[in-house]
């Protein structure tokens, strides 16, 4: 969800209050997403390299996380969505820690969207993470090292075991991949667009999904059609 300090500078407004629009329009996003019975959206909401922001906005960003969880939650609930975060949660403030396991724990048993949000989150570090995991395994003896294949893997990642996406998003004209979910979108389809994130509608994601759903998926071998 890339754009909301562009979309707020080109508006002569501070860049938080573009983050908030960017919120808004996620509201919007996931109301769709879940109209269309998408069973697993991954939102990348705070990277690890977000922290050489500077302290003001990164403060409001976590401020403005935790009244999103609160005031969002019974919404969750109703919309039979499970909220889980990926990334470095202890590296997160506490006050949004708490947030996070209150709500995760509240929506746990949802199951018609899972909802991942990536905060303080990084493909190369969610992949020398696992390796550590693997690597104490081996030394303590529970798992030789030649038990460990791409499955082995994936169970150390922490979308553990969900599916690989299938499509990802980037949104305000930026063409780079920004360490995300490295590992797991190693077939996933792109869609690349100019639109700010605060101005990303759900006009915007049905066109975005028709052009998917157009694609042939080969994935390596014999065309599949995409679908979602």
């Amino acid at each position: 969800m890339d754009g909301n300090g562009r979309w707020a500078t080109m508006r002569g407004l501070v860049r938080l209050k573009g983050h908030r629009a960017g919120v808004e329009a996620m509201d919007a996003i996931l109301e769709t997403v879940i109209a269309l019975g998408v069973e697993y959206l991954t939102v990348y909401a705070f990277s690890t390299e977000n922290w050489k922001r500077p302290t003001s906005e990164v403060n409001g960003l976590m401020a403005l996380l935790v009244e999103y969880l609160d005031r969002k939650c019974d919404k969750l609930m109703r919309n039979d969505v499970r909220l889980m975060a990926i990334g470095d949660k202890a590296g997160l403030p506490d006050k949004v820690q708490a947030s996070l396991q209150r709500v995760e724990e509240k929506t746990k048993n949802n199951a018609t969207l899972h909802f991942n949000i990536a905060l303080n989150y990084g493909g190369r570090q969610e992949l020398v993470r696992a390796a550590r995991l693997l690597a104490q395994e081996v030394a303590a003896g529970d798992r030789s090292p030649e038990t460990i294949n791409e499955a082995a893997i994936a169970e150390k990642l922490y979308t553990a075991g969900q599916p690989d996406p299938d499509f990802i998003i980037r949104s305000s004209g930026e063409f780079r991949i920004s360490n995300f979910m490295l590992w797991q979108m190693a077939y996933a389809e792109l869609w690349l667009t100019d639109v700010l994130w605060p101005d990303f509608s759900p006009a915007d994601l049905l066109e975005a999904i028709g052009d998917f759903q157009g694609r042939d998926r080969r994935f390596g071998g014999i065309a599949m059609k995409g679908k979602i």
